[in-house]
């Protein structure tokens, strides 16, 4: 479990965040789902981009849905972001992983499995420290966008 004071700078917003010291470990006021949950490396780089995506590109923290299930080949999976549009039809699912695990092929494979259920747009991985943002549409080719579009940009 990880200390708040051990957790890096990220590569995004610096957001306001509610965190608390515990016996065993820290924990964090998560943003959208409003509990208290446990500081994970991880978590840190999911209420960051929690945080960008709400107030630098307009995304509605009330369409977003963290560890969001999904039914995979009869397995219950969880996708650690889902961004909604506001008729409920998900347009963005992000993958987060801590900031020392490297952004890998491995990674991008899980969040396409996730969208093979979702079927979303836009695909994001993210350490906190690199973030890759790819569209996904099977009429085209994938493309890698240099940056995250504006919520209002989005069908």
């Amino acid at each position: 479990m990880s200390r708040i004071k051990d957790l890096p700078e990220l590569n995004l917003s610096k957001p306001t965040l509610v965190a608390r010291y515990g016996e065993k470990h820290d924990e964090i006021l998560c943003l959208v789902r409003r509990k208290w949950v446990a500081l994970e490396p991880e978590e840190w780089v999911r209420q960051h981009l929690i945080y960008h995506l709400s107030e630098n590109l307009g995304y509605p923290m009330g369409l977003m849905a963290v560890e969001h299930y999904l039914i995979f080949n009869d397995v219950t999976k969880r996708a650690d972001l889902v961004c909604f549009n506001r008729d409920r039809m998900p347009i963005l699912l992000a993958e987060c992983k801590a900031p020392k695990i490297p952004l890998s092929q491995t990674v991008l494979d899980q969040a396409a499995r996730y969208n093979l259920v979702l079927k979303v747009p836009l695909l994001m991985l993210t350490n906190g420290v690199k973030h890759y943002v790819v569209a996904t549409d099977p009429n085209h080719p994938i493309k890698i966008l240099g940056d995250i579009p504006h919520y209002d940009k989005l069908k």
